[in-house]
Order: structure tokens, then sequence, then C-alpha cells
């Protein structure tokens, strides 16, 4: 299938490392222009000169703080000069879960609450509300926005808040912006195998005293397909999404964990 993505351009938050690098890589191999936007200047440079060379599409990096709002409003200023336009925004930015246990109830600061949804929600909210603007000038446009499977299930509050909050903030903007051409969606990866997998897996297994495939099979005990899925998986759903074949699909919610056992979501 052609996507018809090609010559589109597209920003994505966090696209230095994880799930956001996987879904720009494709995204350029699908024929789109992409700037990649994190904290860290030198994981971002290094990011886009790999793209770059493996794609062969324009791919720049632009540091960017989500949590504040001048630093984002220069982001989608420059992203526009660097591409010549903005067709695309997958929000992936956001504080890193699932390397060590989330805090309980009595563990949760303000402070801890408040910076975790100013990162991802709000930061979110900066990012589309710069970006929408150029998108209902074209007539066109789409959003993604990767939040998680803590929005279905319990074990972290602060993750659940957060995530059930971009799924909120999601459907919101699809009612909004869909009759100007712009569809939004929101993706919710569960435990995704990234280059952090590995260091994470040995860590456990030591730690624990078992093999490495022993953490493994725990970490896939409740996916249906019987093993963790990749970011590079993640990446395909959202590259369709990102295209104008996905035009059906609005203010709705994918999950892409491989299927978890039990839960039935109508």
């Amino acid at each position: 299938m052609d996507l018809q993505l090609t010559g589109k351009r597209a920003l994505v938050t966090g696209g230095s490392k994880g799930i956001g690098k996987a879904i720009a890589r494709q995204l350029a191999l699908e024929g789109v222009d992409v700037v990649i936007a994190a904290r860290n200047g030198d994981e971002l440079a290094a990011t886009a000169r790999e793209l770059a060379a493996e794609t062969g599409r324009k791919v720049v990096g632009i540091v960017v703080d989500t949590k504040d709002d001048a630093s984002v409003k220069a982001l989608v200023a420059a992203t526009v000069n660097a591409l010549g336009g903005l067709d695309i925004l997958v929000n992936a930015a956001a504080k890193p879960g699932g390397q060590a246990p989330p805090p309980r109830l009595a563990e949760i600061t303000d402070a801890l609450f408040w910076d975790d949804v100013d990162v991802k929600v709000m930061g979110y909210v900066r990012t589309a509300r710069e970006a929408a603007p150029h998108m209902i000038a074209a007539g066109w446009g789409r959003i993604i926005n990767i939040s998680g499977l803590a929005a279905r299930q319990t074990g972290s509050i602060i993750g659940s808040i957060r995530n059930v909050a971009v799924a909120a903030l999601t459907k919101n903007l699809a009612d909004e912006l869909g009759p100007r051409g712009i569809n939004v969606t929101v993706v919710h990866p569960g435990l995704t195998r990234t280059e952090k997998t590995g260091p994470l897996v040995a860590a456990r297994a030591a730690a624990a005293g078992v093999s490495e495939a022993e953490i493994e099979s725990r970490f896939a005990a409740n996916v249906a397909i019987g093993r963790v899925v990749d970011a590079a998986e993640v990446a395909d759903i959202v590259a369709f999404l990102a295209s104008p074949r996905s035009v059906a699909i609005n203010g709705d919610a994918i999950a892409c964990g491989g299927g978890t056992r039990g839960a039935i979501h109508y």
C-alpha cells in the first residue's frame, strides 16, 4: 500500500531515541522530511545524521523543552522554516516510564506529579496549539499523540492519570480540528522493546538471580502474541495514522501492546 506520504513534513517530539526515534525513522523511510526534537542536543544531532544517512530524507534535530512555552513556539517556527511547512505532528516527548517501580500514593509529591504532567500532557497541548494553525492553513494535517496502556490499567497512579489525560486531549482536538481536515489520534503502546530493553533485562536478571530469558518471559506473560512489541512495530502503526489513508480514524485510541490478555475494550 502506498501511504501517500512522500513529500510530507513532520515534527516528532521525543525523537532522539526510543519509540520517537523509531517513528521518525519510519516516516522518513516513507518519504517524509522530519524534524526530531528533544532536550539533548548531542543525541539529537547523532540521531539526525543516522536517520538522514539511512533514509536519504531531510532530518533535522532541534532542541526543545516541552515544559517551556517559548521553547515550543521556537521549535514549531524553526520546523516550518527548515521544512517549508508542517503536515504531521507526533507527540512522543515524555518522562521515561517502566525503568523503575512507579511511586506509590505516599511517595507522590506535588512536584513529582506536576513535572510529569507538564512534560507530557501540557507539552502535547503546547505543540498542538502551535502546529495546528499551519495545518489549518493547508487544509490538511495529522496529529498523533503517543500515550500508553497505563491509560487502561492500574499500577501507576501518575502514569494512568497522564495517559488518560492525553486520550481526553486527543478526542477534544479531533472534534475541534476534524472539520478543518486534521485527524487526531492517540496510540497506546505497552511495554515496548527499545535500545533500553537489553540493559534493563540484564540488570533485572542479575538482581533476581535468574536468566535473561526468564525476565523476557515475565515481561511477555500478559501479552497475547507471546512477546514484547518492538518500537519499529509501533512506528508502522503511527506511519499509517500519519498518512492520508487513515482518514476514517479520528479521535480514537489505537492500542499496540500485542494484546492484553483478558481485557475487553469497545
